[in-house]
């Protein structure tokens, strides 16, 4: 049997649950996950290997229109996703209609791609309306394959995995088969601190962090990491490190705690907060983070 291989695409407005969708296909918590909007702001490639096919994941930023550089660097990721993309999956929350960029969105109804459009969370709506969106969706997009999901239940995702397998091209795999993303170590443990900021402090603040490791040090039975994060004003130093440092404390011991689920070793992690005022709207910074 011939070989397949093919990039698929994850498009959608903020917090419709593509992260969830992509860790639930890979079986790994690869992309971080939150309940707040604006959780991812790379592309994040998650590799499935089999013996016969390769499918090469790509969670991208939820579409949005820009407010500050950050956040224009974040389309662009989602820009790139419409270059590459043999199969596209737009994710969609029941109830809500179109992206909230409509550039996007007319970029969507024009593909020749093949499309996928997963109509996420369903365990929220009864059948009735759950026939309604479908319906709406099937006049928007006649060519795509409308597929119900519950990604957080489990539900249909083994459907959507055949429909993706039956879809891909055959090709060489892109990656190693023994890959499991394009991103490195050091990426991976500075998305679990940032998720943990994400879960544990409220408002803007998480918004103006980024998570820099400036080291990872791997030895036989430990890994040794120091990460710093990054505010923008000196006001969210204090709210980060929290009264004592409880907060920081606590943010450190889950990020410690997951990382040694995902790299199945013991983790030593240094914490540092510091002050970079307005780094997203600076372009060395932002260049230097990655974005």
């Amino acid at each position: 049997m011939a070989h397949k291989s093919g990039f698929v695409n994850i498009i959608g407005n903020p917090n419709v649950g593509k992260s969830t969708t992509m860790n639930a296909m890979l079986g790994e918590r690869l992309s971080i996950i939150s309940p707040k909007a604006q959780t991812t702001r790379h592309r994040i490639m998650g590799i499935l290997n089999e013996e016969d096919y390769q499918i090469v994941f790509s969670d991208t930023p939820g579409v949005i229109k820009p407010a500050y550089a950050l956040q224009e660097s974040m389309m662009q990721f989602v820009s790139s996703a419409f270059e590459d993309a043999d199969i596209f999956i737009y994710l969609i929350e029941i109830g809500e209609r179109a992206l909230k960029d409509e550039n996007f969105y007319a970029k969507l109804k024009k593909t020749n791609t093949p499309l996928l459009i997963c109509l996420n969370k369903i365990d929220k709506v009864d059948q009735d309306k759950l026939e309604t969106e479908v319906a709406y969706w099937k006049a928007e997009f006649p060519e795509a394959e409308i597929i119900p999901l519950s990604a957080l239940n489990g539900f249909n995702t083994d459907y959507l995995l055949e429909r993706i397998v039956a879809l891909l091209p055959e090709s060489p795999p892109y990656f190693g088969k023994d890959q499991l993303t394009d991103r490195t170590e050091r990426f991976v443990a500075s998305e679990i601190i940032r998720e943990k900021i994400l879960m544990n402090y409220k408002k803007e603040v998480p918004y103006s962090v980024e998570v820099n490791i400036e080291e990872f040090k791997e030895e036989d039975d430990i890994i040794r990491i120091r990460a710093v994060i990054l505010v923008a004003r000196d006001s969210q130093k204090g709210i980060i490190i929290g009264h004592k440092g409880a907060q920081l404390k606590k943010v450190g011991t889950e990020s410690r705690l997951e990382m040694e689920k995902f790299f199945q070793k013991k983790i030593f992690l240094e914490q540092y907060v510091k002050v970079n005022k307005d780094w997203r709207d600076d372009q060395r910074k932002l260049k230097q983070f990655g974005y």
